[in-house]
């Protein structure tokens, strides 16, 4: 399997303007077994939704990404890597989502996606001296910010798991957030739609305000739940409409 992934990611880094389409990522498969979803996928998804301006083709990249990571899809992630890379992701914030995501997915899902991105780096001589180190000097930290996350969370569930209020105080809002090779912005708008594709929504609330006050516009979050109606499927986007509704209508009061 794991030479399936990387001959795929290999075959499709043969043409760098080719690697510019997103078309290009589809398998020829698709058109053999599902003529059908081969020509929904031209004039809906590629001809369609990659296409439109409220968000970004980098953006368009990384939120795809997050969702195929999210969703153990590693047969299609080299390709969407390599996408990523021509889209103007750099090797750094890749490196940096995967490292991201793990804790908001799971180490198996970042595992994955970095055995899918090995081979894509290789071809393009991206070498581990290249991407961000374990220890770079961190962004600044909200102090007023994160303790008060500190203290809903502890006061929520330090009766219950200390370990997993020290972790996320520790690790993740006093560290992984504050690493500066993944713009706050970005990082918000990977891990919004790593909840949507892992159908969490009663998680969105936090993230999708922290996007915004990252920087995110509404236009640009709905435009992200419309890709992912693609990546994720209909009904987990459903799910997550209602609270992205409840988080834009909060903010225009």
């Amino acid at each position: 399997m794991k030479t399936q992934i990387a001959a795929a990611s290999l075959a499709f880094l043969s043409s760098a303007a080719a690697a510019q389409e997103p078309a290009r990522t589809q398998p020829a498969a698709v058109g053999q077994v599902a003529p059908a979803l081969a020509a929904y996928a031209e004039s809906a998804l590629f001809g369609g939704e990659w296409t439109g301006e409220a968000l970004s083709m980098r953006d368009r990249a990384l939120v795809t990404f997050a969702a195929l990571l999210t969703r153990h899809e590693t047969g299609a992630l080299g390709p969407h890597i390599a996408l990523a890379l021509d889209a103007g992701v750099t090797p750094a914030e890749i490196s940096e989502m995967i490292t991201h995501l793990a804790f908001y997915t799971g180490w198996g899902n970042a595992t994955a996606a970095a055995e899918a991105a090995a081979p894509v780096f290789e071809a393009r001589g991206i070498a581990p001296d290249d991407l961000p180190g374990a220890k770079p000097d961190l962004l600044p930290l909200n102090e007023e910010a994160e303790a008060a996350s500190e203290n809903f969370v502890k006061g929520t569930y330090g009766d219950f798991s200390m370990g997993v209020v020290d972790n996320t105080r520790e690790l993740l809002f006093r560290d992984l957030w504050l690493r500066p090779d993944l713009a706050p912005r970005d990082r918000s708008l990977v891990t919004v739609a790593a909840l949507i594709a892992a159908g969490q929504p009663e998680q969105m609330t936090f993230h999708l305000n922290r996007a915004m006050d990252n920087g995110l516009t509404q236009a640009e979050a709905g435009a992200m739940l419309s890709h992912l109606a693609f990546y994720a499927g209909w009904p987990r986007v459903f799910s997550a409409l209602p609270v992205a509704k409840d988080v834009f209508e909060s903010r225009s009061e």
